[in-house]
């Protein structure tokens, strides 16, 4: 399993309490409700909507949060204002270029929060291009190989147009071009495989890799960005080892 993947795994078993699992459902229900303002309210016929939905549901978010979000995001539901995707550019301790991505109805207060909590890790909020030339948007996939061949995944990938698939420690990653995402996602489905992430990231073209001590220093920076309401994922430049994150877990 690659550092990356090791890390998601983490921070999902830590959501696991009641406060982290709150608002992790709050990001959930901005997700889906900008997935059904941009798409509509059907998550057979959004394919953004259904990846939402599937997450909330693979997090046990109750049915009735699930379908008061998709109201509030076709407009049923007028309770609140609407919600809008930005990205904000910046940089973690040590150079680690960072793409954070925010889902707000408020852009100044977003912004401010976010510039604020960079400054208190160490890091720094960045102009608009200064940081995503780094990056390559792309369709991502992982989950554990289970029952499963790799063979016949690794067929699954080819034949929906991946760039890559690997399998390390029983869990298997797929990255694809965007628009590989619905076709692979598909196949996946057909198969009997529910992926525990699937989505649409920013992937860096090129990673840094720190000491230990630095790289934790950075990841527990992008989990302080994490933490804030708006902030729905935050990609960075940060080669992640299995050192790191098994120190991560432990601590």
């Amino acid at each position: 399993m690659s550092g990356h993947s090791h890390w998601a795994t983490i921070k999902r078993k830590k959501s696991a309490s009641d406060a982290k699992r709150g608002q992790l459902y709050t990001k959930l229900a901005r997700e889906i409700a900008l997935a059904a303002r941009e798409g509509g309210g059907d998550p057979e016929t959004n394919f953004r909507l259904r990846l939402a939905v599937d997450k909330a549901r693979s997090q046990n978010m109750p049915k009735d949060s699930i379908e008061r979000a998709i109201k509030r995001g076709t407009g049923e539901n007028k309770e609140g204002a609407a919600f809008e995707q930005i990205y904000y550019e910046g940089y973690a301790p040590h150079g680690v270029a960072l793409m954070i991505e925010c889902v707000t109805e408020n852009r100044n207060r977003t912004v401010a929060e976010v510039r604020h909590i960079l400054n208190r890790v160490g890091g720094t909020m960045g102009e608009a291009g200064s940081v995503s030339w780094q990056f390559s948007r792309k369709a991502y996939f992982s989950f554990p190989l289970g029952k499963h061949s790799f063979d016949r995944i690794f067929e699954i990938a080819v034949d929906g147009g991946a760039d890559d698939c690997t399998e390390s420690d029983g869990n298997v990653e797929i990255i694809a071009p965007v628009e590989s995402f619905k076709i692979i996602s598909d196949l996946l489905r057909k198969e009997g495989i529910q992926p525990e992430e699937a989505q649409l990231r920013m992937i860096p073209n090129q990673e840094i890799e720190l000491d230990l001590e630095k790289t934790m220093q950075v990841m527990r920076a992008i989990e302080t960005v994490e933490e804030l309401d708006d902030v729905q994922s935050v990609y960075s430049t940060l080669r992640i080892t299995e050192e790191a994150a098994a120190a991560l877990e432990a601590a």
